[in-house]
């Protein structure tokens, strides 16, 4: 089940880590499943991010060891997007490190993941509606241009300053219910860039901060968190279940952005955190 959901939320900008923590509280043993096994098998997902974008990785991978031989440099644009990947990355991993315990703790707190569901389902709203997609499709496109906002960017304009800006937007994802594609996507409808730029660099971003967060889970588990490891066969299973929801939900994601407006995931947003608030003061729910 844990799967499931973990691959259907993960590319939305939904906040899979806020379903995961909710919906724990409603399995048999009525618990948070935990920030370490949130990590393990978010690999999951990220996998289906690796096949699914395996000729655009390959390409910047191949370009960034190039730009070695230029002393550094980017030698062309998938280059550049691997340095900007890398300094992307920074943000989140330093500030994973440096809050680690607060994050597996207190900002896993409930009445702390709905009102971030709905906070930055508010942030989201309002950048769709800054950029224009609100009308719907290329023709919100066209009327932001002819509104003199001019055209949406495209990765192939991407520079040092936004790609600091992404990485601090997914580094708010350390908070379950700001969400990592909604954290990313929000700033890069902000910075003026496409849906469809968007999404794919948020997808991009988040895999080595994923994959590099749940090896290091990985290994704690199998070294030192002996219950985690015990269950290592549903962890497993849960992960595998994860990637294969995930390709599915990538495709169709990246469909939907470059037709329709994020209205939906906005209005799921603020349904979701006031039932999880409402649902707190009711007592059905603990806060953690």
């Amino acid at each position: 089940m844990l799967g499931l959901v973990q691959g259907l939320t993960e590319f939305l900008p939904i906040s899979s880590s806020a379903h995961l923590r909710v919906l724990g509280e409603f399995l048999p043993s009525a618990a948070d499943p935990g920030a370490a096994f949130t990590a393990i098998i978010q690999i999951g997902t990220e996998l289906a991010v690796l096949v699914y974008f395996r000729r655009e990785v390959w390409a910047i991978i191949r370009s960034w060891v190039l730009s070695w031989r230029q002393g550094g440099r980017p030698i062309n644009q998938d280059a550049r997007l691997g340095w900007l990947i890398i300094l992307g990355s920074v943000p989140i991993v330093a500030l994973g490190f440096i809050f680690k315990d607060s994050i597996e703790t207190q900002l896993r707190n409930l009445y702390i993941t709905g009102a971030m569901l709905i906070v930055f389902g508010l942030a989201l709203g309002a950048a769709d509606l800054r950029a224009g997609r609100l009308a719907g499709g290329r023709r919100g496109e066209r009327a932001a241009h002819r509104a003199g906002r001019g055209e949406p960017k495209s990765l192939d304009g991407i520079g040092l300053r936004d790609g600091l800006l992404y990485g601090l937007a997914q580094a708010l994802a350390l908070i379950p219910g700001v969400s990592r594609s909604g954290g990313t996507i929000t700033a890069g409808l902000l910075m003026g860039y496409s849906r469809e730029a968007a999404a794919r660099y948020s997808f991009l971003l988040a895999m080595p901060a994923v994959f590099g967060a749940g090896a290091l889970e990985l290994v704690r588990a199998l070294g030192e968190d002996a219950a985690l490891a015990a269950g290592w066969g549903n962890t497993l299973a849960a992960g595998a279940v994860a990637f294969a929801v995930g390709y599915v939900v990538i495709i169709g994601f990246l469909k939907i952005v470059s037709t329709y407006s994020y209205r939906p995931f906005v209005y799921y947003r603020l349904a979701l955190g006031a039932a999880v608030i409402a649902l707190l003061g009711a007592g059905v729910l603990y806060a953690g």
